[in-house]
């Protein structure tokens, strides 16, 4: 799976809390190697046309969309209170 990451995403990931990049980069490799790994708790979004999410702690979600079959493009990273907006 390749993943692309748009610069909103890296610039919100370089003001990412510096304690849970580890694990954002843990769920980012259970990410790449099976989609249907349970412990991202990945979800498509309610209105949203073809976007989904997955857990990086309980507190932060990355938003993405699939490009292709095998390529996905990270656009959102944040706490979920926010990042839904």
């Amino acid at each position: 799976m390749e993943i692309f990451q748009t610069a909103d995403f890296t610039k919100q990931l370089r003001k990412f809390p510096k304690d849970s990049l580890r694990l954002y980069m843990v769920q980012e490799k259970r990410f790449r190697e099976n989609l249907r790994d349970p412990r991202l708790h990945m979800k498509k979004l309610q209105g949203l046309d073809g976007v989904y999410s997955f857990r990086v702690t309980r507190l932060y979600r990355v938003l993405f969309y699939f490009q292709s079959s095998d390529a996905v493009v990270f656009f959102a990273i944040g706490h979920r209170k926010d990042v839904y907006r």
